[in-house]
């Protein structure tokens, strides 16, 4: 099983042919509510890959918050430790995507803010009952850290997707088996800037240092390299015909929690991954673009890694 520690947002799209520069207005194209945040994501892209998954998280008490649940309980995620918080609003996200799907994000996080060390304690039983824990940085960063650290104390495999960027203490860092960052959180964490794969490797081995296991460092259509101890290897993106890239990030990490959970070796999980991942961004939103299995197996089987 895999326990899913995060945020559950309402996702508010707005398409346009291109992003508004500073103090400009433009006319968008349409306009979508669709169920989002980054841990609700990963939760949902997990659960439609056929793994039994946990979401802890918290909701406001108002029709956002229902929705989400409801879409997340549909696609089979267990969202009987999601909290429902009085007097304070669902997480939003605020999302322009424009016509070559680039995308920029700005997320209000309300009831998000709430999750706390406590209600981590108060399902310590669902870690201890798991066998990876994921977590994100849309919740307090003290409660991610408690949830870090709990589940490595267990035993439990712990993968970390350090977004949005944030500065973490070597305290945390070395509770994480698995860090998932793009090439911006690489940087941020790391203090290193990262303008070729001399550049990756360096910041990479920083975080190595501090104790963490394995990096897996998303470079959107470059594909993504894996790194540790024992070696660097480069792994290529597949090439499709992107719509909206809001949840590629979301649905690679979910894969690499459903991959580990049933055994893969990372020469086989990173491929899946990298599979979902190119499939999500050929439909748009968030959890509405997470691909079932039967359609991953489908693609692996037309497409050549």
């Amino acid at each position: 099983m895999i326990v899913v520690v995060g945020s559950l947002n309402m996702d508010l799209v707005t398409y346009t042919n291109r992003m508004p520069v500073i103090g400009e207005t433009i006319i968008g194209k349409s306009f979508k509510q669709i169920p989002g945040g980054k841990g609700a994501n990963q939760a949902d892209a997990i659960a439609k890959l056929g793994s039994t998954v946990r979401m802890i998280g918290c909701v406001g008490e108002d029709v956002m918050g229902e929705t989400l649940l409801e879409s997340l309980y549909k696609d089979g995620v267990d969202i009987s430790m999601v909290k429902r918080v009085k007097g304070v609003a669902t997480g939003i996200a605020s999302i322009t995507v424009d016509s070559s799907a680039n995308n920029s994000i700005i997320v209000v996080p309300g009831a998000n803010n709430m999750l706390s060390i406590e209600d981590i304690k108060e399902y310590e039983q669902a870690i201890q009952d798991s066998d990876i824990v994921v977590a994100q940085l849309e919740v307090p960063i003290e409660t991610v850290k408690y949830v870090i650290k709990s589940a490595k104390l267990k035993g439990k495999i712990t993968i970390l997707n350090p977004a949005p960027a944030a500065e973490l203490d070597d305290d945390l860092l070395s509770y994480v088996d698995i860090l998932i960052p793009n090439k911006t959180e690489l940087e941020l964490l790391s203090g290193l800037q990262v303008s070729d794969d001399n550049d990756l490797y360096h910041a990479t081995q920083v975080l190595l240092n501090k104790g963490v296991r394995d990096l897996i460092v998303t470079l959107g259509s470059k594909g993504c390299v894996h790194i540790n101890n024992s070696g660097t290897r480069v792994y290529p993106a597949y090439k499709v015909q992107a719509i909206d890239t809001t949840a590629a990030g979301d649905s690679f990490i979910g894969a690499i929690a459903v991959g580990l959970s049933e055994g893969m070796s990372y020469e086989q999980v990173i491929p899946f991954a990298t599979a979902v991942g190119a499939l999500t961004v050929t439909k748009e939103g968030a959890q509405s673009s997470m691909p079932l299995r039967s359609e991953v197996e489908a693609f692996t089987r037309k497409n050549v890694f």
